[in-house]
């Protein structure tokens, strides 16, 4: 006989699965009362409903809603585990939702949180009430059925359903409970509220730079939005990437990134793959399918672009510091290639008239000093022909976001010095086109950038290094000399870095 007619013969529900299954699936799947929550709520979802309330009091627990609600038929398949009802039927009616629902055994994650729970249901003008009490199931003689009372419906009352739990042996905290629908329960969804104890649910909003993903697969979309928070997130539940089916977190993860040591302590977000397939419980993936596989390689991609942003992000806040350093080092060797033209590269030489205090002649550098309009004037006028031959924009390497760019003007030439990443595996510095470039990322600046004066002296040594090269040495011995000449200048014994 038809489960259909055997409802309609009868006043109680049979429950179509074995008992001994029920221990397994309430206390083992469900060994946490609040995954309950989140299955009754993902249930109002999936019936349509504009709005769940979810009461949780010393004893109780309540999860009421306004969806379609269940008639006979709708409420002998609610118990029928393994249903392929969702499955055949994935869209809801009204709204056409995604349904999360898959396998019909979220309501009896109850045995692991209470004795007894009721659900009253209401569709038109069908109305009945169906109660489950452990100590009647655990004495029975094997047989299982539900007691189905028939209520006449209320006049105005709305379609819905109702689920009480009583004599709860679990004490929930509603913070938790929030902070589980928050993770597994789709509340952005349109037409969709969630109140717990009469406050509604909402998602934590963390201030940060925020990163859209978007990557197509052959098995669907792979998308959603990272986060960079500005501040270390305050709780290390909030850390990582909520990994979305059907927009229900099924895991948290930080693929690999945790090794980016604190830096991982600002990333959160959420990434939406409703084709992933996940266990029964809805805690975990089946990794060994070729849909994970696929995602897993949008992932790589994601955390690519992540690490872009994030190195980004820190380098915006050490440029300060890097600034200030290279522009204090460069006023420094402008000095020291003032008191010592005779090994000035070609461009660098005295181009103004006049003298300086000593007698020598008068160069005009730039780096920090106002020049004198007319003085600069004078010189414009009597150069011109040296100018001309600057008519031609040399090639510039290109560089990152991240770059430090810091110029000292000398004659014609000047020297321009740029800081930028290059990999730890490039060079430590070189020189293209008059400008030098010192690699942030090489391990020997890293080491010297944790003091502001071994910083200075280290870039100093850089920069030295190429513009002792700049000028045609005789020999590698020459080039030594000018470099160590140029860095006495650029720290005299007054001013010498401490070891």
């Amino acid at each position: 006989m038809a489960l259909k007619e055997i409802v309609r013969n009868s006043t109680t529900i049979p429950v179509r699965v074995d008992r001994s299954h029920i221990i397994t699936i309430g206390r083992r799947l469900y060994s946490e009362s609040i995954e309950l929550i989140r299955e009754l709520v993902n249930n109002a979802y999936d019936a349509d409903a504009t709005e769940v309330r979810v009461t949780i009091r010393e004893d109780e627990i309540e999860v009421a809603d306004n969806g379609i609600g269940m008639d006979l038929e709708g409420l002998a398949q609610y118990f029928n585990i393994g249903s392929q009802e969702k499955l055949d039927h994935d869209l809801s009616p009204k709204f056409k939702r995604q349904r999360i629902g898959q396998f019909g055994i979220g309501k009896f994650a109850s045995l692991s949180a209470a004795d007894r729970f009721e659900v009253w249901t209401k569709k038109g003008d069908f109305c009945a009430r169906v109660v489950f009490d452990r100590e009647d199931w655990e004495e029975g003689d094997g047989t299982w059925e539900l007691p189905l009372e028939i209520i006449d419906p209320v006049a105005g009352q709305t379609d819905g359903t109702r689920i009480a739990l009583s004599h709860v042996t679990k004490r929930l905290d509603p913070f938790k409970v929030e902070r589980k629908i928050i993770e597994s329960v789709p509340i952005k969804a349109p037409n969709f509220a969630v109140y717990v104890n009469d406050s509604r649910v909402q998602s934590v909003r963390v201030p940060g730079r925020k990163l859209p993903f978007l990557e197509g697969t052959k098995y669907g979309l792979v998308h959603g939005e990272i986060v960079l928070a500005s501040l270390p997130l305050p709780a290390i539940e909030d850390i990582g990437i909520e990994v979305k089916v059907k927009g229900v977190t099924v895991r948290r993860d930080l693929f690999g990134m945790e090794k980016w040591g604190r830096a991982a302590e600002r990333i959160m977000g959420e990434i939406h793959a409703d084709f992933l397939p996940v266990t029964s419980d809805r805690t975990g993936f089946i990794i060994d399918s070729p849909e994970y596989g696929v995602f897993l390689e949008a992932v790589e991609k994601l955390k690519a672009e992540v690490r872009v942003q994030f190195n980004q992000r820190m380098d915006k806040k050490e440029n300060r510091k890097i600034s200030r350093a290279l522009r204090e080092t460069l006023e420094r060797v402008e000095q020291a290639l003032l008191n010592n033209l005779e090994i000035c590269p070609e461009g660098m030489i005295p181009v103004g008239e006049g003298a300086d205090p000593s007698g020598e002649p008068a160069l005009q550098a730039t780096s920090s000093k106002k020049k004198d309009s007319k003085t600069e004037e004078k010189g414009r006028g009597k150069d011109k022909n040296l100018r001309k031959k600057k008519s031609v924009r040399p090639h510039v390497r290109k560089l990152t976001p991240s770059a430090v760019v810091k110029k000292v003007k000398m004659g014609y030439l000047g020297v321009t010095c740029c800081i930028d990443h290059y990999g730890p595996e490039g060079p430590e510095c070189f020189s293209e086109a008059g400008v030098i470039y010192l690699n942030r990322d090489h391990p020997l600046y890293k080491r010297e950038t944790k003091t502001r004066q071994r910083h200075m002296m280290h870039v100093a040594r850089l920069i030295t290094q190429e513009v002792a090269m700049m000028r045609e040495p005789i020999s590698a011995r020459e080039a030594f000399d000018r470099q160590s000449l140029l860095l006495k200048d650029s720290f005299p014994l007054s001013l010498s870095v401490e070891s």
